[in-house]
């Protein structure tokens, strides 16, 4: 071994809609099963409202209103991600199904250049292989965080 050391990440794979995407294990704080959401007046369309996890109140977002997917219909499989980008702001995020956690290193990761996926949001960081198929992985700091339309 020289020094060049290989950089490796471990993303749990979820499901939304058919594809999978990958969120970078750091900032999963924990992930829950599909409960009541309260509603919020007039939150963005994705926001379904928040939850109170273990007396912390945590707004949720369905991810596959965010991806311009039809909504959910929650299953036994549903699980609601929590995701924490810093220690005090969570933030629940609606997949339809947490597959598994795969690691990654940097050899088996493309990342995304404008030309080849049109990427306009900055959604995605880059593209993992993994077995046969591919993952997409979040950039969850630019799923969560809304930038403002000018």
């Amino acid at each position: 071994m020289d020094g060049n050391m290989i950089d490796s990440k471990q993303y749990i794979v979820v499901k939304i809609g058919i594809e999978q995407y990958g969120i970078d294990i750091k900032y999963v704080d924990n992930i829950v099963r599909m409960q009541r959401i309260t509603r919020v007046p007039k939150a963005q369309s994705y926001f379904k409202g928040v939850i109170n996890l273990r007396g912390e109140i945590i707004p949720v977002m369905s991810m596959r209103l965010k991806f311009d997917l039809e909504e959910e219909e929650a299953t036994g499989a549903t699980r609601i991600i929590i995701i924490k980008l810093e220690p005090q702001s969570a933030v629940g995020i609606i997949v339809d199904e947490v597959k598994e956690v795969v690691t990654l290193d940097d050899t088996m990761v493309e990342k995304v250049s404008n030309s080849a996926v049109e990427d306009k949001n900055g959604y995605i960081s880059g593209i993992g292989k993994h077995k046969e198929g591919l993952i997409s992985l979040l950039n969850i700091a630019g799923v969560i965080v809304e930038k403002e339309t000018v």
